[in-house]
């Protein structure tokens, strides 16, 4: 199963830019996306109903923010969120059931400057986690995408020192990421790519992206029990359309 993710920072605006060519030249069995900007009734049918796919949207109460949604060319067993009030009314989590294969395609929030909604950030964090658990003790294969907002590791962000205390590198995000890596989780691109200079977001200021000063932000992560169904995790950052680019994964079911 070749599954895509990509944070499209407003699905009309990657519209424009080419995103329906994208998904029917890359044939994603599963097309993630986040950061969608959009209620379904502001969009068209193209977008809705892409030939080959059909398409299911969260959208987040406040219009033009948040939100996720994906196109599937495969009809899920069930679509859910996280049940949780404060994260499902910003669209944050879809919870997609394929059979003994599940996937969390999420959108998770910025701290943003000073940490402001740090709090909100790591409570988001855990209850992902704890639903990511309890599929895998059911003995599901878990796959949770998206967005994640953090880089993990030094190798995964340009400068790294400058950005210690800046949202997406603080303290707590990354110790979090540490303690999810460590209980139960493993990043899939690090299975397959140990350098740096791998990067799926890039500030539109100071022509960050053609000097790639990025950070990595956007993971496929599996639970330790499904990682060697894992065939390929990729990067795609020759892909424009959003201030983030694709990442790929293969999936054996």
């Amino acid at each position: 199963m070749k599954i895509l993710s990509w944070n499209v920072n407003g699905v009309r605006a990657a519209h424009g830019k080419g995103l329906m060519d994208y998904l029917q030249t890359v044939k994603a069995d599963v097309f993630c996306i986040q950061e969608t900007k959009a209620h379904p009734d502001q969009l068209s049918e193209e977008i809705h109903s892409p030939s080959g796919y059909q398409s299911w949207w969260n959208s987040a109460e406040k219009k033009g923010y948040s939100g996720t949604a994906f196109w599937s060319k495969r009809t899920p067993d069930e679509v859910r969120t996280l049940g949780i009030d404060e994260f499902d009314s910003e669209g944050r989590m879809q919870i997609i059931h394929f059979g003994n294969l599940v996937i969390l395609n999420g959108y998770f929030p910025n701290s943003q400057a000073e940490g402001a909604r740090l709090d909100y950030k790591l409570g988001f964090n855990h209850a992902v986690k704890k639903e990511g658990d309890a599929l895998a003790a059911e003995g599901k294969m878990v796959i949770i995408t998206g967005d994640y907002n953090v880089s993990h590791k030094p190798i995964d962000l340009a400068r790294p020192k400058e950005n210690e205390n800046n949202p997406g590198y603080l303290p707590e995000e990354r110790a979090w990421m540490d303690s999810f890596i460590d209980n139960g989780w493993t990043d899939t691109f690090r299975m397959f790519e140990k350098g740096p200079n791998h990067y799926t977001w890039w500030s539109y200021r100071a022509g960050a992206r053609a000097r790639n000063i990025g950070w990595r932000l956007d993971y496929f992560c599996v639970n330790d029990a499904a990682a060697n169904q894992v065939q390929k995790s990729l990067i795609h950052p020759e892909i424009t359309g959003s201030d983030h680019c694709p990442i790929e994964m293969e999936f054996m079911v």
